[in-house]
């Protein structure tokens, strides 16, 4: 007959060996409502470590209003930094940057989205925006998100328009995962930035492993 007990105890370790099994196939081990699970090792499944939340949450933008005028795409490659305006904060280690050029400070799965305000005095029949990624430190780079939009200018003032694009990308390798903002526009056209407030900007979340 099973007769329901309770085992009470400070350490609980085995026998022999450094392997100790809690329950078998089946079963469900249960930490009640209020009980503290407390794991200051490392907690693993299927041999691997779980990492709990987001550990990567970071945004850069553009500091300073850039003039656009190529209809080839090209990098934003200049007047980059990190936010860092007050009750703006981040979470883990930043992404690195040069030349517009964005590496990944870990593996996984990440949400990398792209804000962009244009802004012209006049009309641009499209203008166009690109993320791209290279899984090689010296490879060529995919496209992973592409759009245009236009502007058309409301009577003679200033005329704003922003494009918005995101995509996920697997970071298999931090060394050589690489990724880039790209843009292209019919007519000269300006991004708006700023170096207090977010209007042209970049984020980066880790979702999770890869």
């Amino acid at each position: 007959n099973f007769i329901m007990s309770t085992l009470e105890t400070n350490l609980i370790q085995p026998s022999t060996g450094t392997a100790l099994t809690v329950g078998a196939s089946g079963d469900t081990i249960t930490v009640p409502s209020g009980a503290t699970f407390n794991v200051a090792g490392t907690l693993q499944s299927g041999g691997s470590a779980i990492t709990q939340g987001i550990t990567v949450a970071d945004q850069w933008r553009l500091t300073a209003d850039t003039s656009i005028n190529s209809s080839t795409l090209a990098t934003i490659a200049s007047n980059l930094e990190r936010v860092d305006t007050t009750t703006q904060g981040f979470i883990g280690t930043a992404m690195s940057e040069s030349s517009g050029i964005f590496t990944f400070p870990s593996t996984g799965v990440y949400l990398v989205m792209m804000n962009m305000v244009f802004k012209k005095a006049g009309s641009s029949q499209w203008l166009q925006t690109q993320i791209q990624v290279s899984n090689n430190s010296g490879g060529a780079y995919n496209i992973v998100s592409d759009q245009e939009t236009s502007i058309s200018q409301v009577a003679s003032a200033t005329t704003s328009v922003s494009a918005t694009m995101n995509s996920l990308v697997d970071v298999t390798d931090a060394s050589t995962f690489r990724v880039r903002f790209q843009v292209a526009v019919a007519s000269t056209t300006s991004l708006e930035g700023n170096t207090d407030k977010n209007y042209t900007y970049f984020t980066f979340i880790r979702l999770g492993d890869t």
